[in-house]
């Protein structure tokens, strides 16, 4: 078979893909349908005779990608018409920063609870902009819990949380709601299950979960949050200045904002976010239900904080887990491994995540079970 860069300029060259079981954590795993277009994009884009890697960002088509791309996000997650969609550059940390940069003065307060690495970074960097108050922290749990007993001070700016922790497989099942400025990093939940997001001041992700692939950021932000600090922000950072332009102040990631679109109309298409939330649901319900029976095999969070979205276990020895990683990587499971920081297994079960592939991840616990058990 020929190179690609050996094939006429007008050949139509699609490679099929070995098939791989990809549990990874980010970036991860998208719909077929959407790679499928998003390759024909990279050919010929909607029969321009352009590649959707040429293609001039501020053409009117290009422009009705972006507005495409901001109707949906509004109209899955039922935002009010003063929230505010962003795509940015970035990734989810430079958000970190650029929070509070936007609505945090040098002597204000601001609240923030500790559940993880993100957050713990998050905390980390705002403190160069204001005043931080730790409400809670699950720190010396190993952020195996999410905190309930904590009280927000009334003259907090905001209250940010992570909704989601990947590396330790915990998840807000309950939203803390103290006030209208709540600011939540969704990086890894967002898209996954239905929440008042219109209740939220401002919201955060990177995409490279459940909304495409990594080099775009998504902001929700509403509008009475901003313009509220005395301190100059640059240009690049500036949220007031991204809504004036509508997410066009500069070029932006465009193959990766066209994909974003291909995936909001793939959730759009499989009935919206409470639908997936009910995939996603029985995904993790089934998971966690193997391994609460398995005696082999033993999860890392209890109860309620269980994450839907990072399902992360092990097994009773490091042997045994090595065992495992071996045996899941003979049957083509890919990214299972847990985070450096956590060790053993950690299954992401992401909207594109098929239910074949959890019932596939299951069967493989089951014949390792069978064989080494």
């Amino acid at each position: 078979m020929p190179s690609c860069f050996e094939l006429p300029l007008n050949a139509i060259y699609f490679n099929t893909r070995f098939m791989v079981y990809n549990f990874n954590a980010g970036p991860t795993h998208l719909p077929d349908a959407v790679i499928n277009e998003a390759s024909a994009a990279i050919l010929d884009w909607n029969k321009t005779g352009l590649s959707i890697l040429e293609i001039g960002h501020r053409s009117q088509a290009f422009v009705d990608v972006v507005e495409e791309s901001r109707q949906l996000v509004s109209e899955l997650l039922m935002l009010d018409s003063d929230q505010q969609v962003l795509f940015l550059h970035g990734g989810a940390s430079t958000q970190f920063f650029q929070v509070p940069m936007n609505l945090l003065d040098n002597k204000e307060v601001a609240a923030y609870a500790d559940t993880g690495v993100w957050s713990s970074k998050a905390i980390q960097e705002a403190r160069l902009f204001g005043k931080i108050e730790v409400v809670c922290s699950s720190k010396d749990q190993q952020y195996r819990i999410i905190p309930t007993d904590f009280a927000v001070p009334n003259e907090a700016r905001y209250f940010h949380i992570t909704t989601n922790n990947t590396i330790y497989g915990t998840q807000w099942q309950k939203i803390p709601f103290t006030s209208n400025t709540m600011v939540a990093d969704m990086s890894s939940d967002l898209f996954s299950r239905v929440l008042p997001f219109n209740r939220f001041g401002l919201i955060y992700a990177g995409a490279q979960k459940n909304l495409g692939p990594a080099g775009v950021t998504l902001v929700i932000v509403r509008e009475d949050m901003l313009g509220k600090i005395k301190r100059a922000i640059p240009t690049m950072l500036d949220y007031k200045k991204h809504i004036a332009e509508k997410s066009m102040l500069n070029t932006p990631p465009v193959f990766a904002l066209y994909t974003c679109l291909l995936t909001l109309r793939w959730l759009k298409a499989q009935g919206g976010v409470a639908a997936m939330e009910q995939i996603n649901l029985k995904k993790s319900n089934d998971l966690y239900a193997e391994l609460d029976r398995n005696p082999l095999f033993h999860t890392m969070v209890n109860g309620e904080d269980r994450s839907k979205m990072n399902v992360c276990f092990s097994l009773d020895s490091a042997e045994r887990n090595q065992q495992f990683s071996a045996f899941a990587k003979d049957r083509n499971i890919y990214g299972i491994e847990g985070h450096r920081l956590a060790g053993a297994f950690r299954a992401s079960l992401y909207n594109a995540i098929p239910q074949t592939y959890v019932d596939y991840l299951i069967q493989t616990i089951q014949d390792f079970t069978r064989i080494h058990g």
